[in-house]
């Protein structure tokens, strides 16, 4: 197929070539892959300014879609990609193969550098998802920054820089520029531009960015990066997004109000800090959605065996409900916890659907070729780069989470580039559950961990205050 970029393209591709260092913070569906490919067979057969590219996406990314983009695009015939993934053999084999650009995902970045050690191949290296790399604190990030000097030219790619917020951006930046414009630590980073937000006496959970902040920031790193916003350059059909409201019967409300105080009372002086505060707001994720894991041991998560018992099937109606009514349209449904999962295709199993899960690229293209009615997928596996917008045009999430960074990316597996109808996304919350609080978190474009805290705070008061 003949690439003909749009001028937007033309200009990401521009600047790639210009840039020894760049980030291109591109929305879904605005064509990161083929605008890096491209220049990267520029660099490697026009110019010969490169040798050797690396690119670190995540793992079903790493799977398909850079082969597949070099395989659609005739301009891109010279070039070969080669996947570095599967056990360390493998790996160390397609290592040792020839090729232009290799593909590892980001769970084996470590493993590649203490591969390499101080015979670091690579003249060019690209993120695919640079926000995956926000953490200072990761094994992935140490990793890179150790062979950033052998990195001559680096590109960064993502739709979500800041998922959580300002803070997200510094160690994605130290990877461009090693510390140039946002400081060479995260103590000077948060200095600059932060102060404390929620604490206890000793310990600060989080950190507000001071006034103006936001644009000083912007500031600094406006010229190694390329922001461009979908809706600006790209012909989408509308996106319509609704939501069903559940209400339980009698039992299932007494049920989640009995966990929900009693898993609140559990908190001392209504003291909750980040670590509590994130598994009671799983656990009553979890129960909004209809069950909750039990007998939780380590030897029993060890042996994935993980039992659940069903407290509600109301949810799982409600969603019967929704499927009937699309009439056979094919759905894109989203999972937050396995027995989710297991409790759907279980409701499910006497009717006449095409079913299938999303775990690998023949499911992809089941999926794009019109053979599957329903794909169930969980956000955290559907949400990076993956074009499944040829299968269907609805998105049902049934049990939310509190991610805008993986809600934002997997909503875009549909509405993208070439999705040629309406998108419509469909959610399933519990009427008075912590379902409403995620909504309205991922409606504000909100800190989803400071959203949860807030969040749950509010109900601790407020059991607190009827004993």
């Amino acid at each position: 197929m003949k690439f003909e970029p749009h001028d937007y393209q033309r200009y990401c591709i521009t600047r790639i070539l210009q840039s020894d260092k760049l980030a291109l913070f591109l929305e879904p569906g605005l064509g990161k892959t083929i605008i890096t490919m491209t220049a990267v067979n520029d660099l490697r057969y026009n110019r010969f300014l490169i040798r050797k590219c690396l690119v670190i996406a995540p793992k079903k990314v790493a799977e398909d879609t850079w082969t597949r983009e070099q395989e659609k695009w005739d301009h891109l015939r010279l070039l070969k990609v080669v996947r570095v993934l599967g056990s360390q053999t493998k790996r160390i084999k397609a290592l040792n193969s020839p090729g232009d650009i290799y593909v590892i995902n980001r769970e084996n970045v470590q493993w590649i550098v203490d591969y390499y050690r101080n015979d670091w191949p690579f003249d060019m290296v690209v993120i695919d998802e640079m926000s995956n790399f926000k953490s200072h604190q990761a094994k992935r990030f140490k990793a890179l920054k150790s062979v950033r000097d052998h990195i001559s030219r680096i590109v960064g790619l993502t739709g979500t820089p800041a998922p959580n917020g300002l803070m997200d951006l510094w160690a994605q930046i130290y990877l461009l520029d090693k510390g140039e414009r946002l400081g060479k630590t995260i103590t000077e980073y948060r200095n600059n531009y932060f102060v404390p937000g929620s604490r206890n006496a000793t310990v600060i959970f989080s950190y507000e960015p001071m006034p103006g902040a936001d644009e000083a920031i912007q500031g600094k790193i406006r010229d190694i990066c390329v922001s461009l916003s979908a809706a600006d350059y790209l012909k989408l059909p509308p996106c319509v997004t609704n939501t069903r409201y559940v209400h339980l019967d009698p039992k299932a409300q007494k049920a989640y109000e009995t966990m929900e105080r009693e898993r609140i009372l559990e908190v001392p002086e209504g003291d909750l800090d980040a670590g509590s505060a994130a598994v009671l707001g799983n656990k009553l994720l979890q129960l909004a959605n209809g069950a909750v894991y039990v007998n939780e041991t380590e030897e029993v998560r060890a042996r994935r065996e993980r039992v659940y018992a069903e407290i509600h099937t109301c949810k799982l109606e409600a969603f019967g409900e929704l499927v009937e009514a699309l009439q056979g349209q094919h759905m894109l449904v989203f999972y937050n916890f396995q027995h989710d999962k297991q409790r759907i295709l279980q409701y499910l199993s006497r009717s006449n659907l095409r079913i299938g899960e999303l775990k690998s690229s023949d499911d992809i293209a089941s999926w794009n070729n019109g053979n599957i009615d329903m794909l169930l997928a969980h956000p955290a596996s559907a949400a990076y780069g993956l074009n499944l917008q040829d299968g269907g045009n609805h998105v049902i999430w049934f049990g939310l989470n509190w991610s805008l960074e993986l809600y934002d990316q997997a909503n875009a597996r549909l509405y993208r580039q070439g999705q040629g109808k309406t998108v419509f996304i469909h959610h399933l919350a519990v009427v008075g559950s912590v379902d409403e609080d995620v909504l309205d978190s991922l409606t504000e474009k909100g800190n989803h961990q400071r959203a949860l805290m807030t969040a749950l705070k509010t109900r601790v008061e407020r059991y607190k205050g009827r004993e």
